[in-house]
């Protein structure tokens, strides 16, 4: 059987990074820049107000006190956004919003609070440090400077950042175009009556949930049943919405396994065992005329979600641009003795929380304890995968393991 890491280095090598394209700013939420982002303003663009109040000159203040205050004509009102140059002498003021520009002169802004909030005078009863509530130009960012790298993923602070420097487009990587299909003659839509020996069909949707989380657009086409035909018709008409290609189910050695039937008569996808539990038999290559990827994974849903986690997210960082890095891990100590088959490795449903303060390891880790592979239940319940290696038939109570904590905990 194939180790973990070599089905891993041989699904990366099936995608390539994509090119990059010039992406609208809203569509490029979510992608991963392929150039630096070099600011071509100034923020702020020119010295501006803090506060709303009274931009002033701080020599004017300089002995303002409540028994003492002084006063000051209001020369001029200064909104946001206002073209107008204004220049303000000593001895006077101009009441001004947040935002608006600061008038030649003035070097202060004093708010309105420390005031009696006069339109016509003003009276000021405390004093202005100089530069004190303005905004000053550039502060933030200096013109020509580099505000994202590249390979930076672009989230909302992100998209702010491209919008505030004024970039209309970007330089990225599409997102990966995920196509799911789950295949099986005893699968059944849910929310429709089931028939004897049918039951609900939830690998599409828990996979395409599972790209989504990834960062992907997804497209679920559902489920086909046993019918090589039919498969192969399916597999067809979803090659033009497909970067890459993910199905779930008739990989195995059954006479019905319809998925592995229609992709070896293709010649171009291989068919596999991975020593692992659950998800041992896994299927990947291409399909169609522009060879499409195609990741085949096992039917049973626990097998098809440690599979995606552990072989199609990587992948899936790889098509974004991103280091197609393995689920996160931590050390953890065991709350029960666990037992795994010679020669495969384990990964275990578990929750994985943070131990009492003072423990010699920072987490716990508790294993759940339906494990079937065909047991769904316990994935609602666990925020992480423990891990026994291929060596390794038990683990004891008490002992440290090594846990890959799930996306979204």
């Amino acid at each position: 059987m194939k180790s973990v890491e070599q089905h891993v280095s041989d699904l990366l090598a099936l995608v390539s990074v994509p090119e990059a394209t010039e992406l609208d700013l809203l569509r490029a939420h979510g992608t991963v820049l392929a150039g630096p982002v070099v600011s071509e303003v100034s923020l702020p663009g020119f010295d501006n107000s803090a506060m709303d109040g009274y931009a002033v000159h701080a020599a004017d203040l300089t002995q303002a006190s409540p028994a003492a205050p002084v006063r000051l004509p209001v020369v001029a009102d200064i909104p946001a956004g206002d073209p107008s140059p204004t220049a303000i002498r000593p001895g006077m003021c101009a009441r001004i919003m947040t935002g608006a520009p600061m008038p030649t002169g003035a070097d202060a802004v004093v708010p309105v609070e420390w005031t009696d909030g006069g339109s016509v005078q003003v009276r000021v009863e405390r004093p202005a440090a100089p530069g004190g509530f303005v905004r000053r130009r550039g502060e933030d960012v200096e013109e020509g400077v580099t505000v994202l790298r590249a390979g930076t993923l672009i989230g909302a602070g992100e998209m702010g950042v491209l919008a505030a420097v004024g970039r209309r487009t970007v330089p990225a990587r599409p997102l990966p175009r995920v196509v799911v299909l789950s295949t099986g003659e005893e699968l059944v839509e849910p929310g429709r009556p089931l028939g004897p020996g049918q039951i609900y069909e939830s690998n599409s949707y828990m996979i395409a949930a599972a790209a989504k989380e990834a960062g992907c657009e997804v497209h679920r086409h559902g489920f086909v049943g046993d019918d090589p035909a039919g498969v192969q018709d399916a597999l067809e008409g979803l090659l033009l919405r497909a970067d890459i290609v993910v199905t779930t189910g008739g990989v195995s050695m059954g006479v019905y396994d319809v998925v592995k039937e229609v992709l070896t008569r293709q010649g171009t996808v291989e068919f596999t065992s991975v020593a692992m539990q659950p998800g041992k038999p896994q299927g990947y290559g291409t399909i169609g005329p522009d060879k499409t990827p195609i990741i085949t994974l096992p039917g049973n849903p626990v097998s098809a979600f440690v599979s995606f986690q552990m072989f199609v997210r990587p992948v899936l960082r790889k098509l974004r641009g991103l280091d197609p890095a393995p689920l996160p891990g931590v050390r953890a100590r065991l709350s029960t003795t666990v037992t795994s088959p010679q020669g495969r490795r384990s990964y275990l449903r578990a929750v994985v929380a943070p131990a009492e303060s003072g423990a010699e390891v920072a987490h716990t880790v508790a294993p759940a304890v339906r494990q079937g592979s065909h047991q769904l239940s316990a994935l609602a319940d666990t925020n992480g995968l423990l891990v026994v290696p291929e060596q390794v038939t038990e683990l004891p109570a008490g002992s440290i393991a090594d846990v890959l904590v799930l996306p979204g905990h």
